[in-house]
């Protein structure tokens, strides 16, 4: 009985982080929309959602320090508490992106709209799927799944140094831009983190599911 109840709480614990996911994705997905529809009403919204994704952490935190505390596991489900833990701070982080991009929003809001040269809605498209792969790997315990998020990133960090690299030459012919530019730059690298966030859940995943550490040897195989 005792063993159940312990399984039955292991299911409560990543039901709650799956929670918390949903409620990171969105926040992530709608301070995308407010940005690219100049919209500041969204960001009160993205704030709502923010708070929930704090106070989301603080409990799945305190469920499985619990755990670790009185149940005292071994092997996997050792391994899948240690993930969520990290897990949990790397979702928590995925909002305060989104957060910090609805601040780009509204600093603005009266700022004239004009026409970058990049395509922050297509990096915003990839990061949102790499969030939702490497969470679909959580919920099916699927390493390869996983896997594939980690080659994913490579593609976000060039897309991100194109962007800056466009926008700095922007600014260098088109002074007059410069707050515009200078305010995609930012929300770029935003999404470039909450590429690198879902990177390290995908890492966090497999750790769990296999019992090895991945990070950094995924960049150096390719580098080979």
């Amino acid at each position: 009985m005792p063993r159940i109840h312990f399984q039955q709480q292991l299911v409560a614990l990543k039901d709650k982080l799956l929670a918390m996911a949903a409620l990171s994705q969105q926040a992530l997905s709608l301070s995308i929309d407010a940005y690219l529809n100049s919209d500041s009403v969204l960001c009160d919204h993205i704030k709502e959602i923010e708070e929930a994704i704090n106070s989301a952490e603080r409990d799945v935190d305190e469920m499985a320090y619990d755990l670790l505390a009185k149940e005292q596991p071994m092997a996997i489900d050792l391994r899948f508490i240690l993930s969520v833990i990290k897990i949990n701070g790397d979702l928590e982080r995925i909002g305060d992106q989104a957060t910090n991009i609805s601040q780009r929003v509204q600093l603005l809001d009266n700022a004239q709209a004009i026409k970058l040269p990049i395509d922050i809605s297509e990096m915003g498209e990839k990061v949102g799927v790499m969030i939702r792969t490497a969470i679909q790997a959580l919920l099916e315990a699927d390493a390869k799944l996983a896997e594939s998020v980690l080659a994913m990133d490579d593609e976000i960090d060039d897309m991100n140094r194109t962007v800056q690299t466009e926008l700095v030459e922007l600014m260098q012919r088109s002074p007059e831009v410069s707050t515009q530019a200078l305010n995609a730059i930012i929300v770029s690298r935003n999404l470039e983190r909450s590429a690198d966030h879902a990177t390290n859940i995908a890492e966090d995943v497999i750790f769990w599911v296999r019992g090895s550490d991945v990070r950094h040897k995924f960049s150096l195989a390719q580098a080979e």
